[in-house]
């Protein structure tokens, strides 16, 4: 029960990896405040998990909206007094397309779930963490931060400005005792990968395999074999850990 009475702030909370997570968290004694989009995406999340209303706020909530992350943050701190745990994890990969096939809508699109999202978050959670002096902080990029990847240009560019802005809350933040980082998945079996496969090939499985292919692993991962990189990131067992980004990538941006 690592996690016990600890508060927990999810978004993307009913996405793969979200859900994995919530379930993780939940399991060892916490607290949650989860938001998504969608409100019944999260009532059939609680039902899945069989959350207890007790231990659980949901938020229906846009990331990208300044004051719906207001909303959320507010919501959190009313309920449960505190947030001791960010997973700043929602995230879009847009429609895949060569730089020079990016329309400006899917460029708006992608930066204001992933940039303006994550930045939204990190800004408000921790205006309450530094009242706290104590918080942990873990937000999604991914191996698209780290390099670049043809046809998700601008997810790889919103990506890598997660990891700038995970590098600077961090150095803003440790003198109050506040820990940042950044988590890095590969290819991960979710709905997401799916929604990549379809935009780039009728043939999903054969670009399922070229993905595989380019991990060392040569498969892809579960989400819960991210959720444990979270898990670990937002613990005390990483209390010397700030500013850092976190592959787990199957070896992907090592080969």
């Amino acid at each position: 029960m690592e996690f016990k009475d600890k508060v927990v702030l999810i978004t993307g909370a009913a996405g793969g990896i979200g859900k994995t997570t919530v379930r993780a968290f939940y399991d060892q004694g916490a607290n949650l405040a989860l938001v998504d989009l969608h409100q019944n995406a999260l009532e059939v999340l609680a039902a899945d998990l069989e959350l207890s209303a007790e231990r659980v706020l949901l938020i229906a909530g846009d990331v990208s909206q300044e004051g719906d992350v207001q909303r959320y943050v507010q919501a959190t701190t009313e309920r449960f007094g505190r947030i001791d745990i960010f997973f700043n994890n929602a995230g879009i990969e847009g429609k895949p397309g060569s730089l020079v096939e990016t329309d400006a809508a899917t460029l708006d699109a992608i930066l204001d779930v992933n940039v303006k999202g994550s930045f939204f978050g990190i800004k408000h959670v921790l205006g309450v963490m530094l009242e706290q002096k104590a918080g942990s902080i873990v937000n999604t990029s991914s191996m698209a931060g780290l390099i670049g990847f043809p046809a998700l240009g601008v997810y790889t560019a919103s990506k890598h400005a997660v990891i700038g802005l995970t590098r600077v809350a961090a150095q803003e933040s440790a003198h109050a005792g506040i820990r940042v980082n950044a988590v890095c998945p590969g290819p991960v079996n979710t709905r997401m990968m799916r929604g990549i496969e379809a935009g780039l090939s009728t043939d999903t499985e054969s670009i399922k395999s070229q993905f595989a292919s380019l991990v060392g692993l040569k498969r892809y991962a579960e989400p819960e074999e991210i959720t444990q990189v979270v898990l670990f990131l937002a613990s005390d067992r990483a209390s010397y850990v700030t500013g850092s980004i976190y592959t787990a990538d199957g070896g992907m941006t090592g080969m």
